[in-house]
């Protein structure tokens, strides 16, 4: 029987530990401080973000803790991660004099932050990965695991891409170096299988990777499309006399004028909804094509949802004039992932209905996975998100 099961549950919200509890407290005013645009620039934040997220070790170690002990080599695993990351502290960047420090996190740090950019994410997918590896534990422990020699080239991969983008001062390649290398030392500690069972959640850190001026494009394509749409829309008989230059919308006595700001229908969009679409397609079906499909759908649907916002303001607009249309834009901004989450709920639903009564996918018991039903056990789950349990 694993510690958890042995423990007595606390009885606080959710079931979490009160340590858990005080460290969900720590994640949200680390958050809010980070994305609070007055604090921007101020230094304490970093700090404040930086002690949640190793305090998510501890926490993560607390629910993990049986699973972890049947890991092998662990002190050497651990003993690699802290020179990977102490290389990437004292030497992720070549441009020293930019933001005063050679640190890689404290320059992704001042980008998620930025209230210029749209890298937002970059600081929640990490927490949401720890969240998928504690879902994941007893399938993770019930591989095979030992030391798996062809590991380090995935770590000399990661070392020549942070050297590369050392010298040519380009810190997005550092970061997939990082990435790539601690992947490496994974499979150097625990062998293919580990990497494998993973692989998902792990590739979601290709969220954290930010895009820059990379985005730039994508972006404003993406505005053009939504104004196009919902111009054609208006014209159509919701506002007739609605006429689009470019991202902008004003009808012909400019009575109202609205442009399609990248913040509204550019990367932030797209870069949610793909998350979202790519972590509930893995989380609900086995076959790829299903999992490609439901990351497939990320671009249109936050089109879609962007389009169902914008002419709701329109709507708005010819009948009670621009001020109550800039109202529904300013605070009506979720409606934009209600309309994604929806479809994407649809969509996963009608997936589900294809797999048949016989075709349903099998899932690793987590009971049987560390030996509560005997070695090589699967119980039949049917299609869907497996609940996750405390």
């Amino acid at each position: 029987m694993s510690d958890e099961c042995a423990s007595p549950k606390p009885n606080l919200i959710l079931g979490l530990w009160p340590h858990e509890l005080a460290f969900s407290l720590l994640l949200g005013g680390a958050l809010y401080c980070s994305f609070s645009p007055q604090y921007h620039t101020e230094t304490w934040p970093q700090y404040v973000y930086g002690g949640a997220f190793l305090a998510a070790w501890p926490v993560l170690w607390h629910r993990c803790r049986a699973e972890w002990r049947q890991l092998p080599h662990r002190g050497f695993f651990v003993g690699l991660t802290l020179v990977w990351v102490a290389l990437f502290h004292w030497q992720g960047l070549s441009t020293f004099k930019v933001i005063g420090s050679r640190s890689l996190f404290g320059w992704l740090f001042n980008v998620y932050s930025s209230p210029f950019v749209d890298e937002e994410q970059g600081m929640v997918i990490p927490f949401v990965v720890l969240v998928l590896v504690w879902w994941k534990r007893r399938e993770l422990a019930a591989q095979r695991l030992g030391l798996w020699w062809p590991g380090l080239g995935l770590v000399a991969a990661g070392l020549m891409l942070h050297v590369s983008g050392f010298i040519v001062q380009q810190p997005r390649l550092s970061v997939i170096g990082c990435f790539t290398g601690l992947y490496g030392l994974m499979g150097l500690a625990w062998g293919p299988a580990w990497l494998r069972a993973i692989f998902f959640p792990y590739f979601l850190l290709v969220f954290c990777v930010p895009l820059g001026a990379l985005g730039v494009a994508v972006t404003l394509q993406l505005r053009i499309l939504v104004a196009a749409i919902v111009a054609g829309i208006s014209q159509l008989g919701l506002a007739p006399d609605v006429l689009r230059q470019g991202t902008q919308l004003f009808d012909a006595q400019s009575t109202y004028h609205y442009e399609v700001a990248p913040a509204c229908s550019g990367i932030r969009s797209v870069m949610a909804m793909l998350a979202l679409t790519t972590i509930y397609g893995f989380l609900a079906f086995k076959p790829a094509w299903k999992r490609v499909l439901m990351m497939g759908l990320a671009i249109p649907l936050a089109v879609l949802g962007n389009v169902v916002r914008l002419c709701l303001t329109i709507m708005v607009s010819e009948v009670f004039g621009q001020g109550a249309g800039t109202a529904v834009e300013s605070n009506l901004g979720f409606v934009t992932f209600a309309v994604g989450l929806g479809c994407v709920l649809v969509v996963g639903r009608w997936l589900e209905k294809t797999e048949g009564p016989a075709s349903g996918h099998a899932s690793l018991d987590a009971g049987s996975a560390t030996g509560a039903a005997g070695p090589g056990t699967a119980s039949i789950k049917p299609a869907g998100i497996k609940p996750l349990t405390p």
